[in-house]
């Protein structure tokens, strides 16, 4: 673990402030999606909104994210999961698929604007830039982060959605979060998931820049 040095707790501040900034667009699709697909239950629940109180988890949000930024590893991180009601949804298995990518979707989405941002500041406003920059990395990590087919991931809707053995779906989620923290920590995984997130945070900023 590195020394908590001023730099290290500004870079993990920054890490949980943008988790909980991606995090409420990124559940608010999925209410967005299940609402329009005719499951009032995100409504009911108060889901179908941008203000980050209503989709922040504390653990996924909030601690995990610190801990991993100030150990220096890879990222975790969810926000508070969008109740739906199958039988509710128009389109059976389809809708729950629509449902589960609505949230990764938003956040590629959303590095668009990020990267446009980092683009045009760049040169004018460095640290604004670099906060910019560092969002359009974090969102599409995780997007890709969360197609991970673990609960309380949106992968494990997309595993529902594929009518995975309930067993096999209950295993996984008893053991969800102990799986995330050891594929994260002691395997390849999260560096090629943070690699990843850059190289196309990369791309992005260069397409506005002119160079794509």
């Amino acid at each position: 673990m590195p020394a908590l040095d001023a730099n290290t707790l500004i870079n993990a501040t920054l890490t949980v402030l943008l988790f909980v900034i991606l995090v409420a667009p990124h559940e608010f699709a999925h209410a967005w999606v299940a609402k329009q697909l005719g499951d009032d239950t995100p409504v009911i629940q108060g889901r179908v909104t941008l203000n980050p109180l209503q989709h922040i988890d504390w653990l996924g949000t909030v601690i995990l994210p610190a801990v991993f930024a100030l150990m220096g590893g890879g990222l975790i991180g969810w926000g508070r999961p969008v109740m739906t009601n199958p039988s509710k949804l128009r389109g059976g298995r389809n809708g729950m698929l629509k449902v589960a990518l609505a949230g990764p979707a938003m956040n590629v989405l959303l590095a668009i604007p990020f990267a446009a941002g980092t683009a045009a500041l760049l040169g004018v406003n460095q640290e604004v830039a670099s906060f910019c920059g560092r969002a359009t990395y974090l969102t599409l990590f995780l997007a890709i982060f969360n197609l991970m087919p673990v609960p309380p991931l949106d992968g494990s809707k997309i595993l529902l959605a594929m009518n995975v053995p309930a067993a096999v779906f209950q295993e996984l989620a008893r053991m969800g979060l102990m799986i995330l923290i050891l594929a994260m920590a002691f395997t390849p995984l999260g560096n090629w998931m943070s690699s990843a997130s850059y190289h196309g945070a990369f791309w992005l900023v260069g397409l506005f820049l002119g160079r794509g």
